[in-house]
């Protein structure tokens, strides 16, 4: 067999064997995320994958493959996006940011160097369009 043959079947089998350990981490995954299955059932499931793994990843796929996408779902629900309401408004006009550097610098919140990067953000945000 030439070189490229056996590159070729070294990147198949590669691909495979990624592919069957994405799979078994996902069921993995999946044992320790449902609730409702006990303890003694999640062992068998996972010593099974040891002795037999891929007739137990493939039993596991056809008898359990709807609700692993069922608890999927319900842990991405439970995870809270990047949603616009984490990050800082953005300012209505310069005055407007310029006048709460002021208020700041006023309260002795910031010092008079911060004032003056911040105004100048603020007069160049104006001007560039950001």
């Amino acid at each position: 067999m030439s070189f490229f043959g056996e590159f070729f079947w070294f990147l198949l089998w590669s691909f495979y064997f990624i592919a069957y350990l994405y799979v078994v981490i996902m069921i993995i995954t999946d044992i320790f995320r449902d609730h409702q299955l006990n303890g003694w059932l999640k062992a068998l499931w996972i010593i099974a994958l040891v002795f037999v793994p891929f007739l137990t990843a493939l039993v596991y796929i056809i008898a359990r493959g709807k609700g692993m996408a069922e608890r999927a779902m319900a842990t991405r629900r439970g995870v809270v996006p990047e949603s616009d309401d984490y990050r800082p408004a953005a300012s209505s006009s310069a005055a407007d940011d310029i006048a709460q550097a002021k208020a700041l610098l006023d309260d002795g919140t910031i010092t008079q160097g911060e004032y003056e990067a911040l105004k100048s953000k603020a007069l160049g945000n104006q001007y560039f369009g950001a």
